[in-house]
């Protein structure tokens, strides 16, 4: 039997990284792990293939190969969902959708012959089981949330790996807090379930095997959700980590009560972790506790700043439109991201995502409006009635971002991160020799001859090898963002 496993296009997004990736020579970020891991739970006697349209276009002739076609894809892929499901049916082939949107969404989905909602490592066997003695089911879903015991190592091995600019592996899945707006705890629980140690670094192998050095993202929503498990992770990562002579420069997602963990904090930064996102939604007190986040509550600045003095640069979340926001919270937005030196800065304004508290509360209010959740966080669309002005709420938010991402700003944010991230070991990447000369020779001749901003990126520059001369990947990775974040803001924030 021959499967074809389809990942559909993202739109263009602050997550997008797409005005950044072509100085890297790179067609996207990260490759399809959930597909990677699903062609793992395959039968062996499958064929398969994987077309990622975010790399290469889908061809008739890709369809017209395959027996069954698999599709998976996130909220904000569903355009491009629905447009490779169409046309594989056109073609009369057997569709199988899975993922995150599906999962979860309460709109119509496309006409599939089989759907499976949630976690796929035991209803996948049971529809093969199925599939052989002629019985299968239009829709799987599992029990119970499975224990990643049973997860396999993803097949990396069906990507070419030279298309992404980092590779992603997975350790657990839920989160044991309870953030109303958010969707990981209905999909994944809040009971965090992790995988073993001896998985991790088989996966760890398996990617070296390849020949893959550099970025490596550990995808969790929240990888300290299950801190017991990840306190006996460390000392196992850490040694891998030496012995093969640091060959990944990790980052994570977390949240901030990570800053509490002196110990947790020193084990990542000896096991070679170098940028962490953390969900700080807002500084405004009154909307952490409308957000029911009390692992936020606190000294934030500290916080980041504790996390940033073990040599982790800080990504962070940032939300507006809670019901509690004042009039100033788009200048204290801001002054905080100002003093918190985060370079990426990733602001959205609030969605209800279906079937998340968020979303139920808003129904009951009756405050829910007919325009549906993108997970585009480059609109400034809203799909409730907020306390806030709308006007004045979208208008806040696009000035939020003119702001944050003014070349000035941005690399201002980037020197001070610098300054605050010390490193002993020098950062694993893929730029070496030619490779490296050909990077800098892209960003020197578009960002300093060409753009119109080219002064700011020569201050920065010039600034910045004088303090932080030996850590060039990372002065490269931020003038390409600061880019990146430019455009996508000038598209989307200016009107």
């Amino acid at each position: 039997m021959r499967i074809l496993l389809v990942n559909p296009e993202f739109p263009d997004t602050y997550w997008s990284f797409r005005y950044a990736l072509p100085f890297e020579g790179k067609r996207s970020v990260f490759p399809p792990l959930g597909l990677m891991t699903v062609s793992s739970l395959l039968p062996r006697s499958c064929e398969r293939r994987l077309v990622d349209l975010n790399v290469e276009r889908l061809k008739t002739s890709h369809l017209e190969w395959a027996d069954m076609v698999f599709i998976t894809g996130m909220l904000a892929q569903k355009d491009s969902l629905h447009e490779v499901s169409a046309r594989a049916k056109a073609l009369g082939k057997r569709i199988v959708l899975g993922g995150p949107y599906v999962t979860s969404t309460i709109e119509q989905l496309p006409d599939a012959d089989h759907i499976f909602q949630g976690e796929a490592e035991t209803t996948l066997p049971q529809f093969f089981d199925d599939l052989e003695r002629g019985e299968t089911k239009r829709i799987y879903k599992a029990p119970e949330r499975p224990p990643l015991a049973i997860t396999p190592v993803p097949d990396f091995g069906l990507v070419n790996l030279k298309r992404y600019s980092c590779m992603s592996v997975q350790y657990s899945r839920g989160c044991p807090f309870s953030c109303e707006f958010c969707d990981i705890i209905e999909i994944y629980g809040r009971v965090p379930r992790t995988k073993s140690n001896q998985q991790m670094l088989a996966e760890f192998d398996a990617l070296h095997r390849l020949g893959w050095r550099g970025p490596l993202f550990i995808v969790d929503d929240n990888f300290i959700g299950n801190k017991k498990n990840v306190r006996l992770l460390m000392p196992d990562m850490i040694a891998w980590q030496k012995k093969h002579g640091y060959p990944f420069s990790l980052l994570t997602e977390a949240s901030v009560n990570l800053a509490d963990d002196e110990q947790l904090l020193t084990s990542m930064k000896d096991a070679g972790f170098r940028r962490v996102f953390l969900g700080i939604e807002t500084p405004v007190e009154e909307s952490l506790k409308e957000a029911q986040k009390p692992q936020n509550r606190g000294n934030l600045l500290d916080s980041v700043r504790r996390i940033q003095s073990h040599g982790m640069e800080v990504m962070a979340g940032f939300i507006v439109g809670f019901d509690n926001d004042p009039e100033d919270i788009f200048e204290r937005q801001i002054e905080f991201i100002r003093q918190s030196a985060i370079p990426m800065a990733m602001v959205g304004m609030l969605n209800a995502l279906p079937d998340t508290q968020l979303w139920k509360r808003l129904e009951r209010e009756g405050r829910l409006l007919g325009n549906d959740a993108t997970g585009n966080n480059t609109l400034s669309s809203l799909n409730f009635i907020p306390r806030m002005d709308a006007e004045t709420l979208q208008a806040g938010y696009r000035r939020i971002m003119r702001t944050i991402y003014r070349p000035s700003e941005y690399y201002r944010r980037a020197l001070d991160s610098l300054q605050r991230t010390p490193q002993d070991v020098p950062e694993a990447h893929q730029y070496h020799g030619l490779k490296a000369v050909k990077a800098f020779a892209r960003i020197a001749f578009h960002l300093g001859v060409l753009d119109r901003e080219r002064r700011e990126f020569w201050r920065f520059f010039i600034k910045a090898l004088r303090t932080d001369r030996d850590r060039m990947t990372e002065l490269l990775r931020h003038a390409a963002m600061a880019y990146h974040f430019r455009k996508l803001t000038e598209s989307h924030c200016y009107s």
